[in-house]
């Protein structure tokens, strides 16, 4: 599917919550490097105190990313991705022999309704490790975090 097919009947809404999901460019598993993963979170973690999001939970994988936010008042949703992928991709292109693009030009979103269970969903993103068998509790994953868990 096309980036542009993608795009077409995206909708975004100030204030609106969402379950992103943003992948590597060619599933390259950056993040299994913690030095390279901290550097992502530090820059969601901008977003959330910059008001752009507000972070309910997120779990970041080594070759994705799932985020559970709400856009705050004024915000964009493709603004902000683009936002959040412009930054971290910069931060990570400092790393030495770091090249070629970090994200994958399209991402996955679902406007969250508001009769979904927003406990439920934090706890599907933040358990992603653990059915990918990369861990066998929760606690061995050190690179989620969520808000009332």
């Amino acid at each position: 599917m096309s980036y542009d097919a993608l795009r077409r009947g995206r909708h975004s809404a100030p204030n609106q919550t969402y379950h992103v999901t943003i992948v590597t460019a060619g599933r390259v598993c950056h993040f299994s490097d913690l030095d390279t993963a901290r550097a992502v979170i530090a820059d969601m973690r901008r977003l959330n105190d910059r008001h752009i999001v507000d972070s309910f939970a997120w779990v970041l994988m080594p070759d994705h990313l799932h985020w559970l936010f709400q856009l705050g008042e004024s915000q964009d949703l493709a603004t902000a991705i683009k936002t959040f992928e412009g930054r971290s991709a910069r931060a990570i292109s400092r790393k030495p022999g770091r090249q070629g693009a970090l994200w994958q030009r399209a991402y996955h979103d679902h406007a969250v309704r508001r009769d979904e269970d927003l406990i439920a969903i934090g706890r599907y993103i933040v358990s992603n490790p653990l059915r990918a068998g990369l861990v066998n509790s929760l606690g061995s994953y050190p690179l989620w975090d969520a808000i009332w868990l």
